[in-house]
């Protein structure tokens, strides 16, 4: 979206489209559930600026480390950050509308601004995947030459491979997958329903597919890491992961009222079953979104 020099208009009505593509691509499950809508309703105006937030922070990050043109500016990123965001916001209005989920004669204006933020945080995620992965090649090529010789000066790549890229993939990865299931009634059903044991082979369960898809998207034959520190460097990534995953499944939870009015080990059971799907999408959504 943003960039040093002007863009012709063709390319940036693509890179709108793919970033419409992207949003309703990986948002389209959260605009049809209802729990999303109810808390909407009663989110408080502090939760809703939270979300504002941390939102925004994920869009800067992800286009900082991994988006459509890693390693410019920070300001074309807080250009580009806000364009994701505003185009979520247009995207998610005029989605529910359609749906008539918002009603301008029924519905406060409080409703109706919390429902359309709460709904336009994760497509504005989606919208800025959408925008940098749904490219052509030779938009690739051509971003690639553009920055290429200051990438080269400035070490991104470097960057790129840091612990804080990492665990900036892996938040919104795990947002994106888990967001998806946080606002509904099955995690806590399984979560009151689940034994220690249970719980225990979900950990396990989590941190096995992260290392798998940790040890195959960013190890196996890139030889960055030699043999004796492979295990180890493996180990690391794949603890970080987790540790990012339940830190999101923690937030969407809370977010949605899911630790209302339970105590800490349903609530710490929540977090280990919504996290068997935010750490797939932490340690995968590096590999799928980068």
């Amino acid at each position: 979206m943003a960039n040093k020099k002007i863009r012709p208009v063709r390319k940036s009505l693509q890179e709108y489209a793919r970033g419409i593509a992207g949003g309703l691509l990986f948002s389209f499950p959260l605009l049809y559930t209802m729990e999303v809508w109810w808390a909407g309703f009663i989110a408080s105006p502090a939760q809703l600026l939270i979300m504002v937030v941390v939102t925004y922070l994920l869009l800067l990050g992800y286009n900082r480390y991994a988006g459509m043109r890693p390693g410019v500016s920070w300001r074309s990123v807080f250009i580009d950050s806000v364009e994701e965001m505003g185009l979520g916001i247009v995207l998610a209005f005029g989605v529910l509308f359609v749906l008539n989920r918002i009603q301008f004669g029924g519905m406060s204006i409080d409703e109706i601004m919390g429902k359309i933020i709460v709904e336009a945080m994760a497509v504005s995620i989606g919208v800025s995947i959408g925008t940098a992965q749904l490219g052509t090649s030779d938009d690739e090529s051509e971003e690639e030459n553009q920055v290429q010789a200051e990438a080269k000066e400035s070490g991104w790549r470097t960057g790129l491979r840091s612990k804080g890229s990492l665990v900036v993939l892996a938040l919104c990865g795990s947002i994106i997958v888990g967001g998806n299931v946080a606002p509904t009634e099955e995690v806590v059903v399984l979560a009151i329903g689940a034994r220690p044991v249970h719980i225990l082979l979900m950990a396990v369960l989590s941190l096995a597919m992260s290392m798998v898809v940790v040890y195959f998207s960013d190890f196996k034959g890139t030889g960055h890491h030699q043999q004796k520190n492979l295990a180890f460097a493996i180990t690391l990534d794949t603890c970080l992961s987790y540790l990012t995953a339940l830190v999101a499944s923690a937030f969407l939870l809370w977010f949605f009222g899911r630790f209302e009015g339970v105590n800490f080990e349903v609530a710490f059971a929540q977090c280990i079953v919504l996290g068997v799907l935010a750490s797939l999408g932490a340690s995968a959504g590096r590999l799928l979104i980068k």
